[in-house]
């Protein structure tokens, strides 16, 4: 980090890029010194949320707090600072016979990322959300006091920083539950759907399975749109496994993982690419339905095999446009979005359709609720915000919502659904543009209605 502290910055998405003051520590007295001397603060983990989310005009990193503090193995709870990654939680407790209960997408991600943005898995619809087997954790609010925050204790800050986006202060440490297993590996299941209406009634069948998750081709029409593959996957037994992996079932094959080494022209990505992309992942599963045992790694983190897959996009970077529509919404919804996304010819290498179960309702600045969600990858460019706004209103019209941790310019009537964490010491960029933008709306509203009345 740079001694004047101010720098470049930005999240997954390399969308938008910034110049913010950024700092690190790993005492109590130089977090609360800083929080203390600045405002519009934000905690930022490992930037791998994809928006303006982790950004402020002054941003504390949570790199430095990355210390264990305890493992108790006989209950399988863990405690631990908040920049420490999932992925170095699952390098310690994996070979101890544990797993976490919930992970998203990718393993690089901060356990105060988890908490902020109250991540979700392939297994929403079983088991809920990360803030599910949370215990507690420790916020500095704004004034520099540490409190420990649990449904027992604070617990308006508790269920308020969970899926708060960081706007309740700095979360310093977690406790948390991890689940057991019997192996490192995944019984897995893929299944080829032909539309859309094979892959909801797949989802529909596949209810009682731990993980589901479908890959799906964004640019398919008429009676193919909605072509997809269906993974759906179990933590593997020891008896399911072969004699080989049995001698060592929680040590997984290590392997070379390549990286891209700068960012590639953005023109390499464009519709033809995406369709000779998306007709090779579909033909590679020649069968209807396989079976086979895989690694965790494999099943629950295939990006993460690529390193800085972000430059594939190239420097103007991308977004991540992931939303929710209530699942009895769910068929018409999708059959729109992805219509809408065929004909604009901006197509996504990832497209990920899951489905979510009842949301907690203490939890309630979480994003999902019950129904199917969607996330697709956009490189940016002018005609982006055309399509954002065309697919923001079709999930308006259904009554669904948008991803905070993935959010860089959805409309404001979709993502100012959080509560109770208005505080201007922890401001974040998307926090000040969603609000600005209501504001400029209820203005437009205000004015359009006299103007109306004359």
């Amino acid at each position: 980090m740079k001694k004047n502290f101010v720098q470049k910055i930005a999240n997954w998405g390399n969308y938008p890029v910034v110049t913010k003051n950024i700092r690190t520590a790993d005492t109590l007295s130089a977090i609360r010194s800083f929080v203390e001397q600045h405002n519009e603060v934000i905690a930022r983990g490992n930037g791998r949320c994809y928006g303006d989310a982790a950004l402020a005009e002054n941003i504390f990193s949570t790199a430095r707090l990355n210390k264990f503090i305890n493992f108790d193995r006989i209950n399988g709870i863990i405690e631990c600072e908040s920049g420490v990654l999932l992925a170095d939680v699952l390098d310690l407790i994996i070979k101890q016979g544990y797993f976490l209960y919930v992970t998203p997408g990718t393993k690089f991600i901060t356990v105060g990322g988890a908490i902020a943005s109250d991540v979700h898995g392939k297994n929403h619809h079983s088991e809920g959300c990360f803030s599910d087997y949370l215990i507690s954790f420790k916020l500095m609010i704004e004034d520099g006091s540490v409190h420990n925050c649990s449904e027992s204790e604070n617990a308006q800050l508790f269920w308020s920083t969970i899926g708060g986006m960081g706007l309740t202060g700095i979360i310093l440490s977690a406790v948390f539950k991890l689940r057991n297993i019997e192996t490192a590996y995944i019984r897995q299941e893929s299944i080829k759907a032909e539309n859309l209406d094979q892959i909801f009634s797949l989802f529909e069948e596949s209810d009682s399975w731990t993980y589901n998750v479908a890959w799906i081709d964004c640019l398919q029409t008429g009676n193919r749109i909605g072509r997809s593959i269906l993974m759906r996957g179990e933590h593997a037994t020891r008896n399911e496994i072969d004699a080989k992996k049995r001698e060592t079932p929680y040590v997984i094959k290590e392997r070379l993982l390549p990286s891209v080494p700068g960012y590639l022209p953005s023109v390499l990505l464009n519709r033809f690419t995406v369709k000779l992309f998306n007709k090779l992942y579909y033909a590679q599963q020649r069968q209807k339905k396989t079976e086979n045992i895989v690694d965790y790694e494999r099943f629950f983190f295939p990006l993460d095999a690529v390193g800085n897959w972000n430059r594939i996009y190239g420097k103007k970077g991308f977004i991540q446009y992931q939303m929710v529509i209530p699942k009895e919404h769910g068929r018409q919804g999708m059959q729109e979005i992805l219509s809408a996304i065929a004909e604009s010819g901006n197509g996504s290498f990832l497209a990920v359709l899951k489905l979510f179960g009842k949301n907690n309702p203490f939890a309630y600045n979480s994003f999902p609720m019950e129904g199917y969600t969607l996330a697709l990858d956009f490189k940016v460019n002018l005609q982006l915000p055309t399509l954002v706004a065309q697919l923001d209103t079709i999930v308006e019209k259904y009554g669904g919502r948008i991803y905070l941790t993935k959010d860089s310019m959805s409309k404001n009537s979709l993502t100012n659904y959080l509560r109770n964490v208005e505080n201007p010491k922890f401001v974040s960029l998307q926090h000040k543009r969603i609000l600005n933008s209501t504001i400029t709306s209820q203005t437009t509203h205000g004015t359009n209605s006299k103007r109306n009345r004359q």
